[in-house]
């Protein structure tokens, strides 16, 4: 049983949610990882439990290398930290983990001491699924926000990847890194449509009673019509009726995005840092 349970009204931050919710993200992140091997063998991607920290490693660039848990579930360890910075030397890949500021205390001394400079912060918001109020519909009853099914996951990738059609050279990797997504175990992928054309895409993971909302975009030119308050309705339903607890966010704080999930109400839970490995300790 969930350590929340549906009729739940109040969710405190604390250790306990935040190792629920970190290990939700964590999963899904391996099942991202599992569909790259199973697609792309020789890619070479893999990952592994140390201790209760997952090591993700999905080729030296990609932002799905890292770990996630880090001092969430264990105390950090010196013999710990030595095995997970092997695991990715032996894969040419950096070292980056991202961790919570409910994990050990002793996170923020012994990174450090081995040669890591945090670079960078995220927002992991959340709000209990019961509480959540769902965006209205907006009055252009011809959007349609529906699950994919098989054989469309390359149509769902496409839609990702024209949302950020404005950076130059995201579209081609934002495809690739959809496609992967898409045949992911536990990911739901959902697309709003206009007459039959694709107007935004977003993605749902759902792990151990958590929704994880994730993957969202709208093709620039239909931005302003209600494509993601439509996407976030109709994830919300089905994490609901598949009988999710709670809803995870994460975004770069201050971002649009973040302003976006609070207006839904969303609340900051805790602010998580990357940290990566600069100067590997003697």
């Amino acid at each position: 049983m969930h350590a929340l349970s549906r009729t739940a009204q109040v969710l405190v931050t604390d250790l306990a949610l935040a190792q629920r919710l970190e290990h939700a993200e964590g999963s899904a992140n391996i099942a991202f990882v599992e569909s790259n091997a199973r697609l792309h063998p020789s890619s070479g991607a893999s990952w592994h439990d140390f201790a209760g920290t997952y090591a993700m490693f999905d080729g030296p660039q990609s932002p799905v290398t890292q770990t996630f848990g880090l001092g969430l579930f264990t105390p950090p360890t010196h013999a710990q930290l030595a095995d997970i910075e092997a695991y990715f030397a032996e894969r040419g890949a950096p070292v980056f983990h991202e961790t919570c500021p409910l994990g050990d205390a002793s996170l923020l001394t012994i990174l450090p001491e081995r040669g890591y400079r945090p670079i960078e912060q995220s927002s992991v918001m959340y709000q209990s699924l019961d509480q959540l109020s769902l965006p209205e519909p907006r009055a252009d009853a011809t959007l349609t926000a529906r699950r994919t099914g098989p054989g469309e996951e390359q149509y769902w990738a496409d839609t990702v990847a024209l949302g950020w059609g404005e950076i130059d050279g995201l579209v081609d990797f934002m495809r690739a890194f959809g496609l992967i997504s898409a045949h992911s175990r536990n990911t739901h992928c959902f697309i709003v449509e206009h007459q039959g054309e694709a107007l935004a895409a977003g993605a749902l993971g759902m792990h151990d009673g958590v929704a994880i909302l994730a993957g969202a975009s709208t093709r620039p030119e239909f931005r302003g019509r209600g494509a993601q308050a439509a996407l976030l309705r109709a994830r919300i339903e089905h994490a609901r009726s598949s009988g999710c607890d709670v809803a995870l966010m994460a975004a770069q704080p201050g971002s649009g995005s973040q302003r976006n999930a609070e207006r839904q109400g969303f609340r900051i839970g805790y602010t998580r840092t990357k940290w990566q490995l600069h100067q590997p300790s003697a």
